[in-house]
């Protein structure tokens, strides 16, 4: 079975040893976890193991950085990857690369993590499958952002389809070969700066140059939303968020990738998403 190399940024991060765990012990081929520690020291220091590689800066990088060190060291066929905050599906790397296609971007469901308790706190509260992206008539900025699609995770005729086509996600987890990281030219960090808007990165460009963004509902994971009362690992200057907003606008009425196939109205008629019926293109 081929490889896989898992990569996780992280940036004073409270949950990483457990998540670092979590991810050995319900693994079932080859792996191996690619951790950079942005700017700072786990207290108490990780526990060693054969399968894990550490990063460490001295200064902060930021997140885009941060994987791309990982990716240029990875030895797997595989990239993965993941929030230091999340928790996994047992077998889940040898469920994801079952159902895999070279130019696919695979995404497990996703469901709200306990993380004092290492669970999932309301087992009968469905994963959140599917989201789409916002007209920039309707958000307050008209940035492309992500939105939960309510009728589309409630439908049961939509929850028995376990490998579907997926317009927009949650950054939090993401799955591809290694060579179609490259392909793709991920993590732009001169137009997308440091941290904002990774998920429309991957999913425009995979999109729109004739790949395919999938929802593999055969595997999940749990990722904890931090807020208030866990803080933030990483951050961002108010220029930094801007430059990563403004730049995704373009793709509205431009190429940005040398390999698009497709416009951006395209993505949109094929999901025919709501909030779009009017807007004047």
């Amino acid at each position: 079975m081929s490889k896989i190399s898992i990569v996780i940024p992280a940036r004073n991060e409270q949950f990483l040893q457990p998540t670092i765990k979590d991810l050995l012990s319900k693994a079932e081929g080859d792996i191996e976890i690619i951790v950079i520690l942005d700017g700072y020291w786990p207290d108490p220091p990780l526990e060693t193991d054969e399968r894990l590689v550490c990063i460490h800066r001295g200064r902060p990088k930021r997140m885009r950085n941060g994987i791309n060190s990982a990716v240029a060291i990875a030895s797997g066929d595989y990239i993965m990857k993941i929030d230091a905050h999340c928790m996994v599906d047992q077998g889940y790397d040898v469920k994801l690369s079952a159902n895999m296609e070279d130019n696919w971007v695979s995404i497990p469901s996703r469901f709200k993590l306990d993380p004092i308790n290492w669970c999932i706190p309301d087992e009968k509260r469905p994963p959140v499958d599917y989201q789409y992206i916002e007209s920039p008539t309707i958000g307050t900025t008209g940035d492309l952002a992500g939105k939960v699609w309510g009728n589309k995770n409630k439908d049961p005729e939509i929850k028995k389809i376990k490998i579907d086509d997926l317009m927009a996600f949650q950054g939090s987890y993401w799955f591809m070969k290694k060579t179609y990281f490259y392909e793709l030219e991920l993590m732009d960090e001169k137009n997308y700066g440091t941290f904002r808007k990774e998920p429309q990165e991957i999913g425009f460009k995979c999109w729109l140059t004739g790949g395919r963004v999938i929802r593999n509902k055969n595997t999940w994971y749990a990722h904890l939303h931090k807020g208030k009362k866990f803080g933030r690992g990483y951050s961002a200057s108010k220029s930094d968020f801007r430059k990563g907003d403004n730049f995704n606008k373009n793709w509205l009425d431009k190429k940005l990738h040398p390999k698009q196939i497709y416009d951006f109205k395209w993505l949109i008629d094929k999901f025919n998403p709501p909030g779009w019926e009017n807007y004047k293109w």
